[in-house]
């Protein structure tokens, strides 16, 4: 197998994995809830999207870089990082993982579909549409800090690179939970709201996360990084994490 390909399979195991994982605690709250349970939580939420995340890194990394996230792929592509032709794959790459995990959701939690749109994100009671911009712009933009800052930087051990974008994840879905849902990934949220056909204020979910990739990547390579770093492509930054 063409060794891209590989690529492409890793980012769309990844990303199935953090839907499935993250988006099926969503569905899996509403039926201990509708049970007369407790749920889980956002903190449970939260918790299920940040292990996800750390898991597909640990497992994938080595092959792809592990995305696993739009924005993040078009912020390597925005400073140079990687080509066109290999971004815009890894992108469809990913939304085709998010879809077919939403789809497989739907199939194991029907009920989902209509109560909690299969766990896809929406704005919060009262929340306008520049607000939940904001939101996500500024928790992407401290995950794909993280990101370049530990997955990329030679400085940083890759050894901790999983744990530190993990807990990143953890954070930006705890605390926008309430806001916007805490998304941080387009591929995060389209694929739950095309099984479900929930597609309310879904740009939001675009241009927040996008714009704050851009604005992190750019920020590490003209504030952060050292000269070594800049001309890295990123899928080889964990092959050389997981070499040494």
């Amino acid at each position: 197998m063409n060794e891209n390909y590989k690529k492409y399979l890793a980012e769309a195991i990844g990303t199935f994995t953090l839907v499935f994982v993250g988006a099926g605690a969503i569905c899996t709250d509403y039926y201990l809830k509708s049970a007369g349970g407790t749920g889980i939580g956002l903190v449970g939420v939260s918790i299920a999207f940040g292990l996800a995340t750390m898991a597909s890194i640990y497992g994938l990394g080595y092959i792809s870089g592990s995305h696993i996230n739009p924005a993040i792929t078009i912020a390597c592509w925005a400073t140079r990082r990687m080509d066109t032709n290999l971004a815009v794959f890894y992108v469809l790459s990913q939304l085709l993982g998010a879809a077919i995990a939403s789809f497989v959701l739907k199939t194991i939690y029907p009920q989902a579909v209509t109560s909690v749109h299969l766990g896809s994100t929406f704005l919060g009671q009262g929340v306008p549409m520049a607000r939940g911009v904001l939101m996500e712009f500024v928790i992407t933009f401290l995950l794909v800090l993280t990101f370049f800052s530990t997955a990329i930087d030679r400085r940083a051990s890759k050894t901790f690179a999983g744990l530190c974008i993990g807990f990143a994840m953890l954070l930006g879905v705890m605390i926008g939970g309430a806001v916007t849902g805490g998304s941080m990934n387009p591929a995060r949220t389209f694929g739950p709201a095309i099984a479900s056909g929930f597609f309310t204020n879904h740009f939001v979910y675009w241009i927040g996360p996008i714009l704050g990739g851009i604005a992190a990547a750019l920020f590490y390579e003209r504030v952060l990084a050292g000269e070594e770093e800049v001309e890295i492509p990123v899928e080889s930054a964990l092959k050389r994490g997981k070499r040494t």
